[in-house]
C-alpha cells in the first residue's frame, strides 16, 4: 500500500464531541516510508538548487568532501 492508500484508508470516528482518524497498524509503516521519501525528495532538490546557484561547485554550495563523511556513514 502507498502512503496515499493508506491516507485514503483512514476511517473517522467522533468521541465526546472530537473527531479522530483511525488508521490500521499495517497501514501506518508505509505512510511513514512515504513521508520519509518525500522529506529526503525535498533535501535532493534543495542539495541540486545550492549545486546549480554555486555553478557545480560543491563546496561553494556547501556540500562536504566525500573523504570527511564517508567513515561517518559506515
Amino acid at each position: 500500500m502507498t502512503g496515499l492508500e493508506a491516507l485514503q484508508s483512514v476511517q473517522y470516528v467522533t468521541v465526546k464531541g472530537k473527531r479522530f482518524v483511525v488508521l490500521d497498524a499495517e497501514d501506518w509503516e508505509p505512510l511513514i516510508e512515504w513521508l520519509e521519501a518525500l522529506e529526503d525528495l525535498e533535501i535532493a532538490r534543495e542539495a541540486l538548487v545550492a549545486l546549480q546557484r554555486a555553478r557545480g561547485d560543491r563546496e561553494k554550495a556547501g556540500w562536504l568532501p566525500w573523504e570527511e563523511i564517508r567513515g561517518g556513514l559506515e
